[in-house]
């Protein structure tokens, strides 16, 4: 592994979420489904205009790019993007519900999950090679995540809802190729806002008036969302899905602090422990580029 821009760039995507509890806890008051229609809708608005009237040319170049690709490939781009919005649409509202139903460490757990399955997926469907050290550090996350499944055998099953809806999504998106980034994450928002659409007169509660509802979600949609997902597409075009997995941890440890730091949930050694092996696991499977660099600039 050698550092890059794309890893810089995924690096920065996740502390960026490890910050996502500070706008979403605010809403807790407010109904899962509520903060996910306002969530989907204003972010499809504003990349929607983005793309609509801002970035005018990058459109219509990368739809005669699109009709010029052959049919199998246009089958394919167009299954995986929206496959990508039915994802995207899963993996939000169940992670809103735990997150403010359950519990931020129940959250967190989520995205403990998600980088050892990420990693597993990507090693079967693309073929993805670790090494012995990324293979250990895949076994100590493991361990890890078995140390935090104690006594909280109920919260697990929203917790792999939560991982398997994002890592397949990376893993999916890892091979959807061709066409402009930012144009492919709103196309997949737009088709989740139209997934979502048909639920909204029923299930939405009377409309909120506060303005601080409204604040936080254009904080969601723009810094919590629409930036960090962006980043995530960019970053896979020059990393792999098992790295963009364990870079992946960065989140649930930043959450983790906050739950502790700054909620006040309690905490014990055993969490203690299997978050320190965490940690650790991140810096064994990224030893060849934090460890190679040091060698390469002592030479």
């Amino acid at each position: 592994m050698k550092f890059s821009k794309y890893y810089l760039i995924a690096f920065l995507s996740f502390v960026i979420w490890g910050f996502f509890s500070l706008a979403l806890k605010p809403l807790h008051d407010y109904p899962s489904l509520d903060i996910l229609f306002y969530r989907v809708f204003m972010c499809a608005a504003i990349m929607a205009v983005i793309s609509l009237f801002v970035r005018v040319k990058v459109l219509k170049e990368n739809i005669q790019k699109f009709k010029e690709m052959p049919v199998a490939q246009r089958k394919r781009v167009s299954l995986l993007t929206l496959a990508g919005g039915v994802l995207l649409t899963a993996n939000w509202f169940f992670f809103i519900y735990v997150m403010n139903h359950i519990s931020v460490k129940a959250a967190s757990f989520a995205y403990l999950v998600c980088p050892i399955m990420t990693t597993v997926i990507a090693y079967f469907v693309l073929d993805e090679k670790l090494s012995k050290w990324q293979w250990t550090a895949v076994l100590m996350s493991v361990l890890s995540c078995m140390l935090l499944s104690f006594n909280n055998i109920a919260d697990i099953a929203y917790s792999l809802i939560v991982a398997a809806s994002y890592a397949f999504y990376l893993v999916s998106q890892r091979k959807n190729i061709g066409l402009d980034k930012f144009l492919v994450l709103t196309v997949q928002i737009l088709f989740s806002a139209l997934i979502l659409l048909p639920f909204y007169p029923k299930y939405s509660v009377a409309l909120p008036v506060e303005f601080s509802f409204y604040a936080l979600i254009a904080l969601i949609a723009i810094v919590f969302t629409i930036l960090p997902l962006f980043m995530n597409l960019y970053a896979l075009q020059g990393v792999t899905s098992s790295t963009m997995g364990i870079l992946l941890y960065i989140n649930p440890l930043m959450n983790f602090a906050i739950a502790l730091l700054y909620f006040n949930e309690p905490i014990n050694s055993i969490q203690i422990i299997a978050y320190s092996l965490i940690l650790i696991s991140i810096v064994v499977f990224n030893e060849r580029f934090i460890f190679g660099r040091r060698r390469a600039a002592l030479v």
